[in-house]
């Protein structure tokens, strides 16, 4: 298993820390450098399997479940109500993209806020909403991660999707996790890869119309999906929030897979045996953490919006 990037401090790229009026050129290709060096450290790994055609069941997950490309991640960006001072043709040149604005003479630009809302603004204002229904939401942390044994239930071999990696437990048994638990997945992405035998033993049924009323704090991929808002609504959250965001992705995605019926020790990952009562204790303890840490990136994601002028509807 590689290791996460060790943690480095955070820059918060924002106008009280980088300075009120116009920052300078010297000052904000730091910060732009060592962005760009946080996710070198978090991709090279996956593109170089990419080269080489292989294939990995946890660290690849975030670049295959997600539209987002490692290069669109590089790019930096510094958030709303920033103004960066341009000093040469390559800083321009940097900056002339979509929902930025250069000045006229060419030497400031920053998120050109008035045609982002034309363009996102509808669509911010949804995951506004449910960051905000999800914010204010009783979580619920009885789970257990069942919803990854839903979907290889009553599965042969051949049609699991990770199919380089064994189950824990044999098939039988496996199903029998399944068939013991009581099944209340909430989110609909995780819901729609049931196998059809697991989708009515759920104790709800979950879809994309019906998020703003079932996504709950306490659920591992609504917190997952905070790398999601996050590159939805850039250039809105500033770059440091988007790694943030990709980190707890990241470190839920361990634990979604180390709960999961999949035997990952071969990839050097750990078991949480959520079959066993220690199991489902260790799960719950990491689940209240990944939770509180989704709670506060929620906020964070809320304020940028606000700062954009998009709120909940």
């Amino acid at each position: 298993m590689t290791s996460a990037p060790a943690p480095t401090e955070r820059t918060e790229v924002v106008s009280g820390r980088l300075g009120d009026g116009v920052v300078s050129a010297d000052r904000w290709r730091v910060v732009r450098d060592a962005h760009v060096d946080r996710i070198a450290a978090r991709t090279d790994e996956h593109i170089a399997r990419r080269m080489r055609q292989e294939r990995h069941p946890v660290e690849d997950f975030l670049f295959t479940y997600y539209p987002f490309k490692p290069g669109q991640l590089k790019k930096w960006h510094p958030g709303p109500g920033v103004r960066l001072e341009l000093a040469d043709e390559q800083d321009r040149r940097y900056f002339d993209r979509r929902w930025y604005r250069i000045d006229a003479d060419g030497t400031t630009a920053e998120v050109d806020l008035e045609s982002w809302r034309a363009d996102r603004g509808d669509g911010a204002k949804f995951i506004a909403s449910l960051l905000a229904s999800t914010l204010h939401r009783e979580a619920n942390f009885g789970c257990f991660g069942i919803h990854e044994w839903a979907m290889v239930y009553r599965l042969s071999e051949d049609e699991r999707r990770h199919q380089q990696v064994p189950l824990r437990l044999s098939p039988a048994e496996t199903d029998a996790v399944v068939e013991g638990h009581r099944i209340q997945c909430s989110h609909h992405d995780a819901f729609r890869f049931f196998t059809e035998p697991a989708r009515p033993l759920n104790t709800l049924q979950p879809s994309r119309s019906g998020m703003l009323d079932n996504e709950q704090p306490g659920c591992l991929h609504a917190g997952m999906d905070l790398y999601k808002w996050a590159m939805k609504i850039s250039p809105i959250a500033d770059s440091a929030l988007v790694v943030d965001c990709f980190d707890l992705a990241a470190d839920i995605r361990t634990l979604d897979m180390e709960a999961s019926p999949y035997d990952l020790r071969g990839w050097g990952y750990g078991v949480v045996a959520v079959e066993t009562a220690a199991g489902k204790a260790e799960y719950m303890r990491r689940q209240k953490e990944f939770s509180a840490r989704a709670q506060s990136l929620r906020q964070r994601l809320l304020d940028a919006l606000a700062s954009a002028g998009i709120h909940p509807r």
